[in-house]
């Protein structure tokens, strides 16, 4: 959500041996060498929670495109599948280039490939099936008109909500957890960013969970204490109505409104990201809501960074749905009115570009409704499952 570019500098002078001189007076100075140029550091984009981190970019075109790329693998192995689901999978999580102009008056990010939206407590999908009927290969990519401090991006953008993106290899965890699940990942539509002094403002008008429909209104509000300490304040709804339903746009999701309070934490070997999400999907009869529902979840994404490239995440969370069956609310989780308990523990080993990590996480259904939780026949209320990812940041 924020984006950050740093150009770092360095001179150096070469000294040259004295000149033989016949007379007294001191030789002329040599003249300084030409500035050496920097090294590359890791961009701003795809943005990256951490641990893995981006390697240096590619430069070409003398130095004013930059390219990166990921290649990655993964497999997992499940308890209590859902019906029309397998206990182990395996297949490839990222295969992605990104391209992008950062300097100038205008600039544009660009990222085309394959790649997987793993989250738990959700049934797996192919990266087939994924770019099919997700994103398309090219998931993101926009232009950007930059003026000081002020930024206006056009195109399909990576969302404001929430505090986890969109893919595997941006995040603490592999997977993406419960809250995440009831956010959006890409939309598109026109994005204004301004910073003021610690203040970072976002206002985004868009078509929310990819519906080619124009009427999502976001606003985002960052606020940076110190290095340290941040808070983030996240509100966006549908101001309209609309009853597409496809795997990109879901009917209920679309239609509801969203708000995130995002405290971070940055500090030594320490990332600690707690954050708390209330969403609202109003009754609309004439798009099939006969009876609304909502959510309250909150969880905590913390990762602690030992030395050699070992780190560890660990994201608790909790979240609840509104309403009943025998209301005829709508089903957000595992049934009318039901919650869930999620636990995710990801060590991860990187060195250079090389990275692997496993995961294990456990979700704990409550209150749900017979047949829509796990198991064949959707009566278990847990699901375990572990989850292992290595590949190629280059």
């Amino acid at each position: 959500m924020r984006i950050a570019i740093a150009i770092l500098t360095s001179c150096a002078l070469i000294a040259l041996p004295a000149c033989f001189a016949q007379s007294t007076s001191p030789a002329p100075a040599a003249p300084a060498a030409a500035p050496a140029p920097a090294a590359p550091t890791p961009l701003a984009m795809p943005s990256m929670s951490g641990p893995l981190q981006l390697a240096p970019p590619h430069m070409i075109e003398n130095g004013s495109i930059a390219v990166n790329g990921i290649l990655s693998g993964m497999g997992w192995t499940e308890g209590d599948h859902v019906a029309g689901d397998n206990s182990t999978h395996y297949d490839v999580s990222n295969a992605q280039v990104f391209v992008q102009k950062v300097n100038g008056w205008w600039q544009f990010y660009l990222q085309g490939g394959a790649y997987n939206l793993p989250a738990i407590g959700t049934p797996f999908l192919s990266t087939s099936d994924t770019v099919k009927n997700i994103y398309g290969p090219f998931p993101q990519g926009y232009l950007k008109l930059v003026k000081g401090n002020y930024d206006i991006k056009i195109g399909a953008l990576p969302t404001l909500i929430g505090a986890e993106y969109t893919f595997s290899f941006e995040n603490m965890n592999i997977e993406r957890g419960l809250l995440w699940n009831q956010e959006n990942a890409v939309n598109k539509g026109i994005q204004l960013d301004d910073t003021y002094k610690k203040l970072a403002l976002s206002v985004s008008w868009n078509d929310g969970y990819y519906s080619n429909r124009y009427t999502w209104l976001w606003g985002s509000a960052t606020y940076t204490f110190n290095p340290v300490h941040s808070l983030a304040f996240i509100a966006g709804g549908n101001a309209g109505a609309y009853a597409k339903n496809t795997a990109a746009t879901p009917l209920y999701l679309n239609n509801e409104q969203i708000y995130n309070l995002i405290y971070t934490y940055t500090k030594g070997n320490w990332v600690i990201q707690p954050y708390f999400q209330l969403t609202d999907v109003p009754t609309n009869a004439r798009i099939g809501i006969i009876q609304g529902a909502g959510t309250k979840g909150g969880a905590v994404l913390a990762t602690y960074n030992f030395k050699r490239g070992f780190s560890l995440a660990v994201r608790p969370e909790y979240i609840k749905t509104t309403g009943s069956a025998t209301s005829g609310a709508i089903n957000l989780l595992y049934g009318p009115g039901s919650g869930a308990f999620g636990l995710t523990l990801t060590p991860t080993y990187h060195k250079d570009a090389f990275f692997m990590r496993g995961e294990f996480a456990l979700v704990h259904a409550t209150n749900m409704t017979l047949g829509d939780a796990f198991g064949p026949t959707g009566q278990s209320a847990n699901q375990p499952r572990g989850v292992l990812e290595t590949g190629f940041i280059f």
